[in-house]
This record gives C-alpha cells, sequence and structure tokens, in this order.
C-alpha cells in the first residue's frame, strides 16, 4: 500500500448510493484502490475530476463528508510458494489461521498474455469423467465452463475434477460460497491430501457481494505466478460466474448505466473476457486452463451470461439429471469442447474418435426411440436396443460418479456396443473393430 504520507484525501462527497460514492478528486486512476470512511473501495468510472468508487462492504453509515484516502494502487497480492496450501478471503488475506503471506506483490488484472508468446494447447488434462475425458477431453490451455442449473451439484464436480486432474496447482476461485460449500471443498481438499497444491480464494454469502469481483483477479494472479514463473500446469477453478456478473450488476446499476440484455451491464462480454483469456499454454511448458461454472436461470442458456460465455470460452460441459438412469450426467449433446481434437488420438488412443462418435450417435438414435415411444409408435427390435444402451451407457460412462481412466472408458463404450449392437451397426472402421471389438 502507499505510504500514508503519499496518500490524497478528501472530504467532500458528491453522491452516495448503495453500493457506490462519487466525488471530485484529481490525478486518479481507474481500479487505484481507496478507503472511504474505513472501508475499502475502489475506482471504477473517471471523468475528467469526477470520480466514482464502489465500496465493497456497502456505503451504509458513510457521511458526506467522509474521508476518502486515495492509496495510489489497484489490488495487489503477495506471490510465493507460500500461497499453496492456504485459503484467502477476496482481498488475498488469510481465513484459515495461518500467518499472513511473504512475497513479491503484484498488481491484480493485469492484461492476458501476448499473443506472439502463446503456444497452441497440446497436452491432455484428465478427470476421470468419461462425459469429459471421452467425449469432451480437455486440453491444457483451455477456457470451458459448466452449464448447470442451480440444483445441480456442480461444486462438487468441482471438487472432484480438482483432486483428479493431473496438474501441479489448483486455484479455486469461490463466489457466493455457501459455507457449506465452502467447508466441502475445505474437507475434500484435506482429507484427499492434496492441500500442498492447492490455493483458495474465498467469498461466502455472508461476505459482501461486490467483494466477489475481486476474487478471480486474485485467482489469476496467484495462477500467473506459478504457470510464468515456476512454469507448473494450473487449473482454475472459478464458481460461480453468475453471480459474479450479479456483482456487476449491483455496481452498474447503482452508478444508473444504462442496462444492456437481461438487465446485465453493456460491459459484461469485456468483463468475462478479461477472466477468461488468462487461459493460455506457455511455450516454456506453464499453462493456466480455466473451468469455471455459469449457473442458468431455469435452463435459460440464452441469457446475456451464458450467452456471452459461449462466445469467450471454447466450448461448455452442461450438467443435467437424467431420468432413466437416475444419474446427473454430462449432457453429450450440449456439451462441446472445441480443442479435443488437438488430443483425441494423439495423446490417447487412436479408436478414441470413432468410439466417442459412435457411442454419442447410438445414444442419439435412442433419444429418438423414447420420441416414438411416448407418442405411440411401435419401436423396433433396434429402438428397444438402442434404449437398453443408452440406460448403461448413462450409468456407466456419462455418469459425474465415474472415476476411470480413458482406455478403460474405450474398454467400456466397446463391450456396450458388442452387448447391444452388430459391429455393422456402429459404423466404426474394419480395422479398429478388429483390434479393440469385444464381439465373440
Amino acid at each position: 500500500m502507499a505510504n500514508k504520507a503519499y496518500q490524497r484525501t478528501y472530504t467532500q462527497l458528491s453522491a452516495i448510493t448503495k453500493a457506490t460514492i462519487s466525488l471530485g478528486a484529481s490525478h486518479v486512476t481507474n481500479e487505484e484502490l481507496a478507503v472511504v470512511d474505513g472501508k475499502l473501495a475502489q475506482v471504477v468510472k473517471t471523468r475528467g475530476n469526477d470520480v466514482t468508487l464502489q465500496v465493497f462492504s456497502g456505503t451504509e453509515g458513510i457521511p458526506t463528508n467522509a474521508e476518502v484516502s486515495f492509496l495510489g494502487t489497484p489490488p495487489t497480492l503477495k506471490v510465493s510458494e507460500q500461497l499453496a496450501g492456504r485459503f484467502f478471503n477476496a482481498y488475498g488475506h488469510p481465513i484459515d489461521g495461518g500467518p499472513e503471506v511473504e512475497g513479491e506483490e503484484r498488481e491484480t488484472g493485469g492484461p492476458s498474455v501476448n499473443p506472439y508468446k502463446r503456444r497452441q494447447p497440446s497436452e491432455l488434462i484428465p478427470t476421470g469423467i468419461a462425459g469429459i475425458d471421452l467425449n469432451n477431453t480437455l486440453v491444457t490451455g483451455q477456457k470451458i465452463p459448466f452449464f448447470a442449473d442451480p440444483d445441480q451439484p456442480y461444486n462438487r464436480v468441482m471438487a472432484d475434477v480438482a483432486l483428479r486432474a493431473d496438474v501441479d496447482k489448483i486455484i479455486l476461485g469461490g463466489m457466493g460460497l455457501s459455507n457449506d460449500d465452502y467447508l466441502y471443498f475445505r474437507q475434500q481438499f484435506e482429507a484427499a491430501g492434496a492441500l500442498d497444491r492447492i490455493v483458495c480464494f474465498i467469498n461466502t454469502t455472508e461476505n459482501p457481494p461486490v467483494e466477489r469481483l475481486l476474487v478471480p483477479d486474485m485467482a489469476l494472479t496467484a495462477a500467473e505466478y506459478f504457470a510464468v514463473d515456476k512454469n507448473e500446469k494450473v487449473l482454475v477453478l472459478l464458481t460461480d460466474m453468475t453471480l459474479y456478473a450479479d456483482a456487476l450488476c449491483i455496481v452498474s446499476n447503482r452508478m444508473d448505466q444504462i442496462p444492456s440484455k437481461d438487465s446485465m451491464p453493456g460491459s459484461l462480454y469485456s468483463d468475462l473476457a478479461k477472466i477468461y483469456e488468462k487461459a493460455v499454454q506457455l511455450p516454456t511448458g506453464g499453462s493456466i486452463t480455466i473451468i469455471a461454472v455459469t449457473t442458468l436461470n431455469d435452463g435459460d442458456i440464452t441469457h446475456a451470461i451464458p450467452d456471452n460465455t459461449g462466445y469467450i470460452t471454447e466450448g461448455q460441459l452442461f450438467l443435467r439429471a437424467d431420468s432413466d438412469s437416475g444419474c446427473t450426467i454430462v449432457d453429450p449433446f450440449r456439451s462441446l469442447s472445441r480443442l479435443k481434437q488437438l488430443v483425441q488420438g494423439k495423446k490417447t488412443r487412436e479408436d478414441h474418435s470413432q468410439v466417442m462418435n459412435a457411442g454419442v450417435r447410438l445414444y442419439a438414435d435412442a433419444k429418438n426411440a423414447k420420441s416414438k415411444l411416448e407418442n405411440g409408435f411401435d419401436l423396433s427390435d433396434y429402438d428397444l436396443r438402442c434404449i437398453d444402451y443408452a440406460k448403461e451407457y448413462a450409468t456407466r460412462l456419462l455418469s459425474i460418479e465415474v472415476n476411470i481412466r480413458i482406455e478403460e472408458m474405450l474398454d467400456i463404450a466397446w463391450e456396450l456396443f458388442a452387448k447391444y449392437f452388430t459391429p455393422a451397426e456402429t459404423g466404426i472402421k474394419q480395422a479398429l473393430m478388429d483390434k479393440y471389438g469385444k464381439w465373440q
């Protein structure tokens, strides 16, 4: 923080809303931190000498003659190996009872990596979940969200992905977490003995919503330290980006900005992009991969938050409850990894793409058969076999409960093909069928 002697202090506010204050001040920069009547705030708008600040904990009790001290710097985080295994709040202060981190102080929210220094992603990130590894394989340096209804166990899936992923560091940015979810993450990481490779920045429902805006930048600053400085493979988990966008909304509404689609601020796309574009594969071997959760409002994928997210990210993983199997699955129809072809058949077995395509096509045939049944049409023998296959395919491969290696996923798929279909019905190349097929 800036030396007290050099802080610029003002005592005349021109406007106060529930989340922001305005005043006249000179030589102020965007995103600069300030203290307003003892509360931390950040500059969100400057026009000449008119300055607007968002007050993270709210403006209640702040008088019009409150003292405003500008600190001369945006938010910072001290980075070092001491971050590993620790839990912090949105400001980067420990909440686990441990000491403050000693290290180099770095500004958060900086620019993403120069495109010239980026390399095409080519390393596989296995998660043990077949709905991801088999059908929507993840690659280092990718950015991809989970789309899920609020009642889906998305945080449990995130914890599973964190513990199973073959990476050096996992950075969790929790925004608007319930205390139960926070404790769940903490207990899962501790029980797995994985704390030494995990760093958590947590904002809970008990904390002010506007503080959520700091969490992604804190998480990504830590990620950049381990990826760029230490050449490590880093996985960043952000949950829930819908609550992050809601916090953006609070501030923009209080500033009387004209809302855009679905009452979201017009800056939503760029606000989300500056977070997701931090995903990178570096030539030195380090990487930042971002998996985020975007909860949906009544399954509405056209809402501004998932809509903008879809333009920025490289696909999405769609969680839904499967009524036939009773499982929560990664939906093969609405999920997509746009980078999976970079590793399928190259870093995985040669039959991967063909098995994936056949499995999803036969699952689609089962969906058509169910529609025929619901509309009173007679079902063929093939239709009945498809329906039986779909239930077992969802249970043994699409369910988020599955935790197996990719080779085993492929072998199970071959087993299901042989159980329910003839070789010709799968449409897989004869050479692969001869090598991997399980027909007698």
